[in-house]
C-alpha cells in the first residue's frame, strides 16, 4: 500500500485526514526572524535535525541565512539523511559509541564537515583507533552538562584532559565544545530568558575559557536553544546556536510569541453524539503522549479534552460548532516527537497544497 500524497495544487478541504502540515507562511517568517538577528553576528543558527527531520526544511533555513551552513543531528543514522540530502555541516550531538556506528560517522566525514560530542576518554581512544583505521578524521566536540543531567562533562578539568587528548590523538581534530539546554517551559519575557539562559551557557563557556587557558584553540563553542536564540548571540564566545522547536514552534512554548506555530495537523470530526463534545480522527500515534495536549486553531471555546489511540476528544464551553465531516486544525504541544511519526509534510499556503516533502529521517534512531 502507498503511502497518502495529495498533489500539488490540492485545496486543504480536500486533503484526507489525519494529515501533517507546514504552514509555509509561518515557517518562512520564523527563518526570516533567524536570519535577520544573526545578520552580522559571529554567532550562528545551527538547526537541530530532530526536530524537523527533512533536509529540505533543513535547506530552507541554509539558504534563508542566519546559520553557519549546517545542522545538528542526534543520531549517525539522521546525520547519514541529512548528508545525503545535500547538508554538509553535522554536528552530532550524541555520544558514539559502537564500531558500527563509529564507521558510519567516519564515512560520512570523509562527504562532509562531520563532528561527534564526545565526554569520555575511553570513546576517545575508539573514534581515534577507527578513524585511523579507515583513514577518516573526525572532528571532536566536548560535550558540557549544564541542564540535562544525562551526557556531558562536569567541571573544567575533565573538559581539559579531554581536550588535550583529542589533540593528541591520530584521525581527530577538536574542534571545540557543546551544550544544550531545555529551558523553554519557563517565561518568554527577555529579562528571564537572559538571566535563565546565561547561567547555563556560561556553564559551557567556562569550559571552552579553561581550554583555552591551557593553550588548546576553540574554535566552536555550540549551545543555547530556541529559549535563548537571541540571547546567546550577545555573550561573547558562543559561536553557533543549536535551535530546534523555533522552526515549526509549538503549542505553548515560551517562544510561541517570537516565533509562529508552522507544524500543525489537520484532522476531521468523526463522531459528535454527546452535547459539546466531538471526536476527532487522530490520537497519540500521530501526536504526541496523552499528557501533552495540543490546541485548536480558530475555535475559540473549543478545547482538547483528552488524546487516545487514534482518536481526539474535544469539549466546548458551549454548543459544539464541529459536525461529523468537520475539518478542524491543531497546534502540537510537541513538534519532534510527532514528527518522527509521519511519512511526509503537505506543505501549504493560502490554502492550497505547494509542496509535499518526505520526512526522510523519520525512525532514523539508530
Amino acid at each position: 500500500m502507498e503511502n497518502y500524497r495529495p498533489s500539488v495544487g490540492t485545496p486543504v478541504e480536500e486533503l484526507d485526514t489525519p494529515c501533517l502540515l507546514i504552514d509555509l507562511d509561518a515557517l518562512e517568517s520564523n527563518f526570516e526572524l533567524v536570519a535577520q538577528t544573526y545578520a552580522g553576528t559571529v554567532c550562528k543558527m545551527r538547526q537541530h535535525g530532530k526536530n524537523i527531520k527533512s533536509p529540505v526544511v533543513a535547506l530552507k533555513q541554509i539558504r534563508a541565512g542566519g546559520t553557519m551552513g549546517g545542522v545538528c543531528s542526534a543520531k549517525v543514522s539522521e546525520a547519514e539523511v541529512m548528508v545525503e540530502g545535500g547538508v554538509e555541516d553535522i554536528l552530532i550531538t550524541n555520544q558514539v559509541v559502537t564500531r558500527d556506528k563509529i564507521a558510519r560517522a567516519c564515512a560520512l566525514a570523509k562527504q562532509a564537515d562531520v563532528k561527534v560530542a564526545v565526554d569520555d576518554a575511553r570513546n576517545v581512544h575508539d573514534l581515534s583507533v577507527i578513524a585511523t583505521e579507515l583513514n577518516a578524521t573526525l572532528g571532536i566536540v566536548i560535550e558540557v552538562d549544564t541542564s540535562m543531567g544525562r551526557g556531558g562533562v562536569r567541571s573544567p578539568a575533565a573538559g581539559v584532559d579531554l581536550a588535550r587528548l583529542a589533540t593528541d590523538l591520530p584521525g581527530l581534530v577538536f574542534r571545540g565544545v557543546m551544550s544544550h539546554q531545555t529551558l523553554g517551559g519557563g517565561s518568554g519575557d527577555r529579562e528571564n530568558r537572559e538571566a535563565i539562559g546565561r547561567k547555563f551557557i556560561q556553564i559551557c563557556l567556562d569550559v571552552a575559557n579553561a581550554i583555552e587557558d591551557a593553550g588548546i584553540p576553540v574554535e566552536i563553542v555550540s549551545s543555547g536553544e530556541s529559549f535563548t536564540y537571541d540571547i546567546a548571540p550577545e555573550m561573547p564566545g558562543v559561536t553557533e546556536v543549536q535551535g530546534g522547536t523555533y522552526a515549526l514552534m509549538a503549542h505553548g512554548h515560551a517562544m510561541s510569541g517570537a516565533f509562529q506555530v508552522a507544524g500543525k495537523v489537520l484532522a476531521s470530526v468523526i463522531s459528535a453524539s454527546r452535547p459539546g463534545v466531538a471526536v476527532g480522527d487522530v490520537g497519540y500515534r500521530a501526536l504526541t503522549s496523552p499528557g501533552r495536549l495540543p490546541a485548536l486553531e480558530g475555535l475559540p471555546g473549543v478545547s482538547v479534552d483528552s488524546l487516545q489511540e487514534d482518536h481526539i476528544v474535544l469539549r466546548s464551553d458551549g454548543a459544539m460548532p464541529l459536525s461529523p465531516g468537520d475539518r478542524f486544525v491543531l497546534l502540537p504541544a510537541v513538534q519532534d516527537i510527532m514528527v518522527n511519526r509521519w511519512d511526509e509534510f503537505v506543505a501549504v499556503r493560502d490554502g492550497v497544497v505547494e509542496a509535499v516533502w518526505d520526512i526522510t529521517a523519520r525512525g532514523c534512531v539508530h
